[in-house]
């Protein structure tokens, strides 16, 4: 029998590697809420995906209706931060390669 190779090719001129996947940095939320969270941070910087002000005022708005007043989101690249915020309430991840996300309530 004659065994065949197949050869993969791999390309290593790109050395980051782009998560499109939600990863989570932080969060002190329960499961439940913490999903919900990640799900409409995801969906808004899907859909607003060149306005982080627009997906930034859908996600704290829809936090807002569902868990009470006062939620605060930053949507973007390259920013630092250093926050108060209330005990389970606070979600820090990325998306889409360097998108951060931060969202976190504070009465």
């Amino acid at each position: 029998m004659a065994e065949t190779t197949e050869e993969k090719k791999v390309d290593t001129s790109e050395s980051k590697r782009i998560h499109t996947y939600p990863l989570i940095r932080h969060s002190d939320m329960n499961d439940e809420m913490k999903t919900e969270a990640m799900e409409l941070c995801v969906t808004a910087c899907e859909k607003f995906s060149n306005n982080n002000e627009t997906a930034a005022r859908m996600i704290k708005e829809t936090m807002d209706k569902k868990f009470g007043a006062s939620w605060h989101a930053v949507v973007g690249e390259g920013f630092g931060f250093e926050i108060t915020h209330e005990v389970k309430n606070l979600l820090y991840m990325f998306f889409g390669g360097n998108m951060a996300i931060i969202i976190w309530k504070c009465s």
